[in-house]
């Protein structure tokens, strides 16, 4: 199994993101794709788990951090909506499938097809080309970017929600399962920027706060003339590093813009922050990518 050539190893160091196309077959995206449909089929939505997911910071610190179900999904397979998708009573307002955010934050661990996709030769070739000596996997996400409904990601660095010491040992694997154009929302990012500070961490509140979560620090005022945009086709990986800053605009077309994106850390070497909204548990400490 072939990993990155030189030249493509220089250009993600410099960089700080990198786009392999075609590292996913069309019937290898089929294959997730279908899984997730019957995943969402079978979903059984308790109402008290209605919870509206948003990227503007107060939103975020109110509706996730108050809610245990965010605060406890590290370990499961579970969902998250976008807004006005419910009435008052909790009821949809649009078909379930076409409501959800995204599905987190172990699809890795407790699905056999996200989990061999996850640990495929491919992937562990990826991984050694890039002088991962000890990968774990620490968390996974299913991003649906639905149509007209795919809300704003704003510019960010994953190293702020997953912070470790030292910094750079943090990667994120975002693989495309259908088109992302400039019009569904597809990724932007400030080349080079993955030498910058983490000036901004979400971490978790004290115990007993009504927020589960709150940010220390605030996000740097990143140029937005600086965004270069990345449209990729249906099976492309992107490599992104903890601390390059990235961001996707709202999807205004009428096509969804599916992902499935995963976070490796190097283990070797690395504290985990323990302050992380994300902590490894007794059920599922952070599986090796390497099988």
């Amino acid at each position: 199994m072939a990993g990155l050539s030189h030249e493509q190893l220089r250009k993600f160091q410099e960089d700080g993101y990198l786009v392999l196309e075609g590292f996913l077959s069309a019937d290898e995206c089929g294959a997730l794709q279908q899984r997730v449909a019957e995943i969402v089929a079978g979903m059984d939505v308790p109402p008290h788990c209605r919870v509206e997911f948003s990227t503007q910071e107060e939103e975020q610190v109110r509706v996730q951090g108050s809610t245990d179900y965010f605060l406890t999904s590290g370990d499961k397979i579970r969902f998250f909506f976008e807004k006005g998708v419910f009435d008052k009573k909790g009821n949809f307002l649009v078909p379930p499938e076409k409501s959800i955010n995204k599905i987190g934050h172990a699809l890795h661990a407790h699905d056999p097809v996200f989990k061999c996709v996850t640990h495929s030769p491919k992937m562990q070739a990826l991984a050694r080309s890039l002088g991962l000596q000890m990968p774990v996997v620490v968390q996974s996400m299913y991003i649906f970017k639905q149509p007209h409904l795919g809300g704003e990601v704003t510019p960010h660095q994953d190293a702020t929600f997953l912070y470790t010491e030292p910094l750079g040992r943090v990667l994120g694997v975002w693989i495309a399962l259908e088109d992302a154009t400039l019009e569904n929302g597809c990724l932007w990012f400030i080349p080079g920027s993955h030498t910058s500070e983490v000036t901004r961490r979400m971490v978790r509140a004290p115990a007993g706060s009504v927020t589960g979560t709150r940010f220390l620090g605030s996000e740097p005022d990143w140029d937005d003339n600086l965004f270069v945009p990345t449209p990729v086709q249906r099976g492309a990986l992107v490599l992104i590093h903890g601390q390059v800053a990235h961001k996707s605009a709202k999807n205004l077309s009428n096509r969804s813009r599916q992902a499935y994106t995963f976070h490796l850390m190097e283990s070797a070497g690395t504290t985990w922050s323990p302050e992380n909204w994300l902590q490894p548990t007794a059920e599922l400490p952070f599986p090796p990518l390497y099988t």
